[in-house]
């Protein structure tokens, strides 16, 4: 292509994302996939579709709508729209019949919501570039129109959700965040039941912020529960204490609101990721493990620290130190104390036995990995998960704290 026709081609395509930024902020939810459809017409793209990830984390599921091209769910795991969704990139696929199906993941942030899926004849890197602006002006669309409708909760609903099921959803940050120093994902389960199982992390400046959470109980006063822990713990991390003052602030909170016949598990990290630095405290849950080249390796101990809601003395921190391309794998109860056949627990020896297994095969980024460990799991378990089951892992990358680019 000549410079000259380059010059048009960008032009066109500034032209197209000012117009959908331009008309986009007045329309209502259910109008902007109908909205990117029309424009993607414009530069030749035909059957769109925008597959959303359901709630179990085991679909990609088309929304549907006008001018959409609504075709059956796509799993996560082994498809070419989970290629794309899982990794973040491109995906190409020729068609027997000619053209290029296009699989663009829709990143907000570093988070991805969804793939946008559209057939072109040709492609070119103009397209490429044209279309990765076009996926993120759409991620974020899709981000901040979902805050004023339930059309997209509901595309992404496989089944009915209970009311705890409904609070815990809505108290969770995104399942995955990846920047270069350092990447986090977490899994709920069962997805359409789970009642006293959270987390929740923030990234301040160099320091990592993580707690992973088990209320006592099941539904909804285990999902009340959960809440109030989660909301006294963001309260202390956003009054700038230290690690041991949260679990103090989270202690108080449980019990002046329910009594000391209560109590929650709570995991607390800080994780320093310009250098591996790791603060843990350890309060009821399961030791976390300590993953290094696809291996188990160790527990990572702690000292004894009464759960939340008990009364107890302020806990000791134990420091631990990462190396580069480390992972850390939290869990909760309902992992390991499933029954299996013949009522033998699941146990942890099964737990480490499945995540080194993994470990064996070529890795996929983390957001795949970990998904790849739950279904394990679930096969394992023999598809039963009676208790509220979570997986949270970090990857520590390391690296200079001024990169820009956003890694997986």
């Amino acid at each position: 292509m000549d410079e000259e026709s380059v010059d048009r081609s960008e032009g066109f395509g500034e032209r197209l994302l000012g117009l959908l930024l331009d008309r986009a902020p007045h329309l209502p939810p259910q109008l902007i996939a109908p909205l990117v459809a029309e424009e993607v017409g414009k530069v030749g793209g035909r059957d769109v579709s925008i597959l959303l990830q359901d709630y179990a984390q085991e679909l990609l599921v088309p929304l549907p709508g006008r001018k959409l091209h609504v075709s059956q769910p796509e799993p996560v795991i082994d498809s070419a729209a989970g290629r794309a969704f899982l990794r973040g990139e491109i995906v190409e696929v020729p068609l027997a019949r000619g053209g290029v199906r296009m699989y663009l993941p829709l990143l907000d942030g570093s988070d991805t919501v969804g793939v946008m899926v559209l057939t072109l004849d040709d492609v070119g890197e103009d397209d490429r570039r044209l279309l990765r602006r076009l996926a993120g002006l759409v991620a974020d669309l899709l981000v901040t129109k979902n805050a004023y409708t339930d059309q997209f909760f509901l595309a992404r609903r496989r089944e009915p959700m209970s009311v705890s099921a409904e609070i815990q959803w809505g108290l969770l940050p995104p399942l995955t965040m990846t920047v270069p120093q350092v990447a986090v994902a977490g899994i709920l389960e069962p997805a359409y039941r789970v009642a006293g199982d959270s987390f929740d992390y923030a990234l301040n400046d160099n320091i990592l912020h993580l707690a992973v959470i088990d209320a006592m109980g099941h539904g909804l006063d285990a999902a009340v529960m959960a809440t109030v822990a989660i909301g006294a713990y963001r309260h202390a991390r956003r009054v700038f204490v230290s690690l041991a003052e949260k679990y103090t602030y989270m202690d108080d909170a449980i019990f002046r609101q329910f009594g000391l016949d209560h109590f929650v598990t709570a995991q607390l990290m800080h994780l320093n990721v310009a250098t591996g630095e790791l603060e843990l405290v350890n309060a009821g849950h399961p030791a976390p493990l300590l993953i290094r080249d696809g291996k188990v390796v160790r527990q990572l101990e702690s000292a004894t620290t009464l759960p939340v809601g008990f009364g107890g003395e302020e806990p000791r921190i134990r420091e631990h130190t990462l190396q580069q391309g480390d992972r850390v794998l939290c869990y909760t109860d309902g992992i390991i104390e499933e029954h299996v056949a013949g009522g033998e627990l699941f146990g942890e020896e099964r737990l480490i036995r499945c995540v080194n297994q993994l470990g064996e095969r070529p890795s996929e980024g983390m957001r795949a990995d970990l998904r790849r460990l739950s279904h394990a799991l679930k096969l394992e378990r023999g598809g039963h998960t009676s208790d509220d089951a979570t997986l949270f892992m970090i990857e520590w990358r390391g690296g200079a704290a001024d990169h820009l680019a956003v890694l997986d």
